[in-house]
């Protein structure tokens, strides 16, 4: 594409207001933007897929978390995969694929140091925001460096059929796990779990009481407990444990839109079983991250590990993926295509 040819405007959701409890659409905009040249060291990149993701609604708010706050008034930003179409860095070409962390718009300028090259001949491109991307990184870190999942572990997995714990659940089960549950917020997931997934036994939490259906699933008890969506989960999860259990938080998607977040009442129980519960922060893993490629990547290729997507078409319903995204009616990751 020649210099003339390169766009000059395009279109980026923006942050209206800070939401209060479940976000609304009238909190957010879509707006045309200037898109300068790439100056040096950047690149100039045309979105092609971009991700949606739950912990983007804690950087709706003010409050201090592990990363920044979308700041009112200003485009917000995620992960994307896209194509560059002009390039003032050494190393990258028009041509090239990238992953990069300027999604939720059409066009970005970005620092070349900030973008990963991608290769569309090894896995579709989307494939690199989910299984390949961050949620699927997230779910072998959380397995592999914190849970340490051993030989005949049996691992409960919360939020099971999402872009996390459905990778997360097969890991397990890679990994040698005896017996993988996951939970899940309709019948038609239960049955994906326990069909396409794998996982040994699955339940919707909206049937009946989490501990009471994780011990149906679990009679013995568990060893690892994988959690993306914390509340009831977490309540039961802790009064299932076994000996020298492993609780790895990977989430809490349960209490992003609530203001006042309440902890699990038995935490008195991880004492009496000896138990630890861990969180992490992917990227200050990412040492991992050449072997989760390597791995994964193989178990893909053999067939062995299945991932589903949720693809949504067109940066108009971006808005609208995400907020599909937190009623849970995702399977796997959701995608929006442009």
């Amino acid at each position: 594409m020649s210099e003339q040819n390169l766009p000059t405007t395009g279109r980026a959701w923006h942050l209206e207001a800070r939401p209060e409890g479940r976000p609304v659409p009238s909190g957010f905009a879509l707006r045309e933007v200037e898109i300068p040249a790439p100056g040096p060291g950047q690149l100039l990149v045309a979105n092609a897929y971009l991700s949606v993701d739950p912990y983007m609604r804690g950087r709706m708010s003010a409050k201090k978390s592990y990363i920044e706050p979308y700041e009112v008034g200003e485009p917000m930003d995620g992960p994307a995969v896209g194509r560059v179409l002009a390039s003032n860095a050494e190393g990258f070409a028009p041509g090239d694929h990238v992953l990069h962390v300027l999604g939720w718009r059409e066009y970005a300028v970005l620092d070349a140091a900030t973008a990963q090259k991608v290769d569309p001949a090894l896995a579709p491109l989307s494939a690199y925001l989910g299984v390949l991307g961050v949620p699927g990184l997230t779910a072998y870190i959380g397995l592999t460096r914190f849970a340490k999942v051993k030989e005949g572990d049996t691992v409960f997995v919360s939020g099971a059929a999402g872009a996390v714990g459905s990778v997360a659940g097969q890991i397990a089960k890679l990994q040698g796990a005896g017996r993988v549950i996951g939970s899940a917020g309709s019948d038609g997931k239960v049955k994906l779990l326990e069909g396409e997934y794998g996982f040994d036994a699955a339940f919707n939490y909206k049937n009946g009481p989490v501990a009471e259906q994780l011990a149906q699933a679990a009679p013995d008890g568990i060893d690892v407990f994988f959690d993306n969506v914390g509340g009831e989960h977490l309540e039961a999860a802790i009064g299932a444990l076994k000996l020298h259990a492993r609780i790895v938080l990977s989430g809490m998607v349960s209490q992003y839109n609530d203001e006042k977040v309440v902890g699990p009442r038995n935490l008195w129980n991880m004492s009496v079983t000896r138990s630890r519960m861990e969180a992490f922060m992917v990227t200050e893993e990412l040492d991992l991250q050449p072997e989760f490629v390597r791995e994964v990547g193989g178990w893909i290729g053999e067939g062995r590990l299945r991932y589903s997507e949720t693809v949504v078409d067109g940066i108009d319903n971006t808005l609208q993926a995400f907020l599909a995204l937190m009623r849970g009616e995702n399977l796997g990751k959701m995608i929006v295509r442009l």
